[in-house]
């Protein structure tokens, strides 16, 4: 399973971006995929999850409302919909695959349970 995130870049306080995961694996639509952020200096953190069918989805409060996930099983990809940025959302966002099939009720948002990985795009948010 390989991953390649792109859309990241520079975005003023309030605005939006669309990150995109394209994955690269015959069995996509068996794998639920996760959205992580790494700031400057602070642990990983789960910013969104989505369950292999798309039927579940996870946020955290810190983005609820604001950041949406989606799939298109067809593309082999997972987008993440990021509005109403603030400079606190400025970080490295990675997607990562768990290293088993997940049913359709699965969506994680804990990193030990993810073992495939992007190589990350860079989000930052400044005026």
């Amino acid at each position: 399973v390989q991953l390649v995130e792109s859309g990241g870049g520079l975005v003023q306080p309030g605005g939006s971006l669309r990150l995109s995961c394209v994955v690269s694996t015959s069995d996509f639509d068996r794998y639920a995929i996760g959205w992580f952020r790494q700031a400057p200096g602070k642990e990983y953190e789960g910013v969104s999850c989505i369950s292999s069918d798309g039927g579940v989805i996870n946020n955290p409060d810190s983005v609820k409302d604001r950041f949406t996930i989606s799939r298109d099983n067809a593309k082999n990809t997972v987008y993440l919909q990021m509005n109403s940025l603030k400079p606190e959302d400025t970080a490295v966002y990675y997607c990562a695959a768990p290293g088993h099939y997940g049913g359709s009720d699965y969506c994680s948002l804990q990193k030990f349970e993810y073992y495939e990985w992007g190589q990350g795009t860079q989000v930052t948010v400044s005026s």
